[in-house]
């Protein structure tokens, strides 16, 4: 039987349908669900074994990309650590990334883009071995998604980690950081390596065809692994 993922949408998210398909390709059996939904009915997490947040632009991104979306989130922050706890991942992608840094679930910040300027580009990720990350793992090769964000500079302080390269499993590679991140950091995860967040879209390059520039033969860095990697995770923990 297949694992069950939960992806949770805010008014304004637009790539959950996107990181569904993703986890399907992966293994998974999704289901989906509003953010408030889930905040009346946190029992819904009681039959998921993945937890999903998915990119867009949740609340028209007014007061902050993510903002809204993570005030919200924070009424069942309890039981989304119980969840973890029970060593079940989550996955937050762009604007869930947002969400998941702003709400407490992941250490450091999420601000403008060092251009001032929002940015659509393809980028090329490498993934950190020396990370507990059961996303990341065994990720050897680089990955290729793009991103589509204004909002996705992280900036991390002694007070949010002692050393940002003990969170850091993602960075930009190859000149393509598109946000000024410090350590060229695309994705962060949190002490038990359960929680991923990330700026860029891995769900928008799961199928060769996806990549802009497949007719010309280039088809390497499918970032497909990663959500094997989270499906992997939950049927090897019986």
């Amino acid at each position: 039987m297949n694992p069950t993922a939960l992806v949770v949408s805010a008014p304004g998210t637009n790539r959950n349908h996107d990181v569904a398909y993703a986890l399907e390709l992966a293994g998974a059996t999704t289901e989906q669900v509003a953010l408030g939904k889930l905040i009346a009915r946190p029992s819904a997490l009681d039959d998921a074994q993945l937890l999903v947040f998915a990119g867009g632009f949740s609340h028209a991104d007014a007061l902050g990309a993510g903002t809204l979306a993570a005030v919200q989130l924070r009424q069942i922050g309890d039981e989304i650590r119980a969840f973890v706890a029970t060593g079940r991942p989550v996955i937050g992608i762009c604007n869930g990334f947002q969400m998941l840094v702003r709400s407490g679930l992941l250490p450091g910040s999420l601000t403008r883009n060092a251009s001032g300027r929002f940015v659509c580009k393809w980028v090329t990720l490498d993934a950190s071995s020396a990370t507990p990350s059961v996303w990341t793992t065994g990720l050897n090769s680089p990955i290729h998604c793009p991103v589509a964000h204004g909002e996705g500079r992280y900036v991390a302080t002694e007070a949010d980690v002692s050393d940002p390269s003990d969170v850091r499993v993602l960075t930009y590679v190859d000149g393509t950081n598109p946000n000024g991140s410090v350590g060229d950091t695309a994705g962060v995860t949190d002490a038990s390596g359960l929680v991923l967040g990330m700026m860029p879209h891995p769900e928008n390059h799961v199928r060769v065809h996806q990549h802009p520039r497949s007719h010309r033969g280039e088809n390497a860095g499918l970032a497909l692994p990663l959500f094997t990697n989270g499906v992997t995770h939950v049927r090897n923990r019986g």
